[in-house]
């Protein structure tokens, strides 16, 4: 064969693709065609196949960081804390103790000297405490028999009652309840005021407990704030918090005057309040929590000791309260409301008071200390009963009307300074003689050693007409108006 070479490949003419690559030129184009015409639709359903896995891959991811937003934010914002119901505890009538008999039963106790009784009867005058106070059965007792046990026994009478009344108006079982904080100052058994309540009720293992000691009359709203943070950090949980104060072993027996008024003023009381941050909990709560604002003043020396708890020259302990206590009373007073304001006050008040401090800090202007207008902020107050004194300074610090300081006045003189428990007692009084309307806003103020200033900002849920057994006896909202007719 010509034109062939052994072990050659043979190419015929007429075949797709001649020997020498010149023949049929017109098939090698039409190849040429169908295999861009193949590549370019074969390019093309990939790039939509690419497309189409990118679209959902980025559809994805969008979901993905859409549904982590959500979550970040759902669990990042406040949840709210309602206020299911509060009780206020009233001892049995054996327990009264009118102001005559107080005196009666104090000359009858030993150690006493007349000057000290002078001064008592003194200070039972002009006090603010009414005729039908309660001192516990240690106190009755000729003589005073202040010993652990009736302490304990004090405690429990309060504390149980409480707990137990404020779970039945709630309709919720004492194994329902995930958190329980107790603050009681001066009584610290062990175990501990929380343990003895967990163990009457027969709560169950896994709630979480706290007993708050040594913290004063402000200590219930401490406690408040407590819950309030715990509430955040626990899910559909619910909380229950005491307060109380024990007078059984803190009654004093000696001769210093600084440490007997507390015998003039404290009475036995206590206060049980349930908290939810549960959104089935809502509709049936009485008001939301707006604002916990503490402020402690420890930091100096003549706040940290103006409330003190010591030995006299004679060995007696007692509370000493020193002659400054009313000053740095209103000194952390406008500590206090100074970082409350702007949470609370219109913004008209604000711009105001913005403009009183640009006077006198900027420009050097000497102008008289301006107040805000707090009856801008709040319909209703519950200051903490401290005493006479300690409502007539916060009266005229705050420039309250009397009709505003009749509740805390009247909680004075039917119950006495019960401590921490006070701001409900002073509310308990508010909703069973006034009412609450819906969108009310109650500030509730405390003072406490250490020193301390508390305040907590409620607004109410719904309208409250609640009726408290501790307030029938007292139907008028005014009463009464002004218990210094007794100085």
């Amino acid at each position: 064969m010509k034109g062939t070479h052994e072990g050659s490949p043979v190419f015929e003419k007429g075949s797709w693709v001649s020997g020498d690559f010149h023949g049929d030129r017109w098939q090698l184009r039409i190849m040429a065609a169908l295999a861009d015409s193949f590549s370019a639709a074969g390019q093309h359903v990939w790039e939509e196949h690419i497309l189409a896995e990118v679209s959902v891959a980025n559809l994805i991811s969008a979901c993905v960081l859409l549904t982590a937003a959500v979550v970040w934010y759902v669990m990042s914002r406040a949840r709210p804390v309602y206020l299911l119901d509060f009780h206020v505890y009233k001892p049995r009538d054996e327990l009264k103790m009118s102001r005559a008999a107080f005196l009666q039963h104090t000359r009858g106790c030993k150690g006493f000297t007349p000057e000290s009784i002078t001064f008592q009867e003194k200070m039972v005058a002009k006090g603010g405490l009414g005729d039908e106070t309660y001192l516990p059965d240690a106190v009755h007792a000729e003589p005073p028999c202040p010993t652990l046990a009736m302490a304990r026994a004090e405690a429990e009478m309060v504390m149980f009652e409480s707990v137990r009344q404020v779970l039945a108006a709630c309709g919720v079982s004492a194994r329902q309840v995930d958190i329980l904080i107790v603050n009681c100052s001066l009584f610290n058994p062990t175990p501990s005021l929380a343990s003895m309540i967990v163990n009457h009720f027969r709560m169950r293992p896994s709630i979480v407990t706290y007993n708050l000691s040594g913290m004063g009359c402000s200590a219930g709203l401490i406690a408040i704030g407590l819950a309030q943070e715990l509430l955040q950090r626990y899910p559909r949980a619910r909380a229950v918090v005491v307060s109380t104060e024990n007078i059984t072993q803190n009654w004093y027996f000696g001769n210093e005057r600084s440490m007997l008024i507390p015998n003039c003023l404290f009475r036995v009381g206590g206060a049980g309040c349930l908290l939810s941050n549960r959104l089935a909990d809502s509709w049936r709560a009485k008001y939301e929590l707006s604002h916990v604002v503490r402020t402690h003043m420890g930091a100096q020396d003549a706040s940290y000791g103006c409330v003190f708890q010591r030995e006299d020259a004679q060995g007696q302990v007692g509370v000493h309260l020193s002659k400054e206590l009313m000053a740095i009373a209103g000194y952390s007073l406008k500590a206090n409301i100074t970082t409350l304001g702007p949470l609370v006050l219109p913004a008209s008040e604000q711009l105001t008071f913005l403009a009183y401090l640009f006077a006198r800090k900027v420009l050097g202007v000497r102008c008289k200390a301006y107040l805000p207008d707090f009856s801008l902020a709040f319909e209703h107050f519950c200051i903490h009963t401290g005493g006479r004194g300690v409502l007539d300074e916060l009266e005229k610090q705050l420039k309250l009307t009397p009709e505003a300081m009749a509740p805390s006045r009247a909680a004075l003189h039917r119950y006495g300074n019960v401590s921490s428990s006070s701001i409900w007692y002073v509310l308990a009084q508010i909703e069973t003689t006034q009412g609450v309307k819906r969108g009310d806003r109650v500030w509730q103020i405390a003072f406490g050693s250490g020193f301390k200033c508390n305040s907590a900002v409620w607004k109410a849920r719904r309208t409250i007409t609640s009726q408290h057994e501790a307030w029938l006896d007292r139907p008028h909202p005014g009463y009464p108006a002004t218990p210094m007719v007794y100085a």
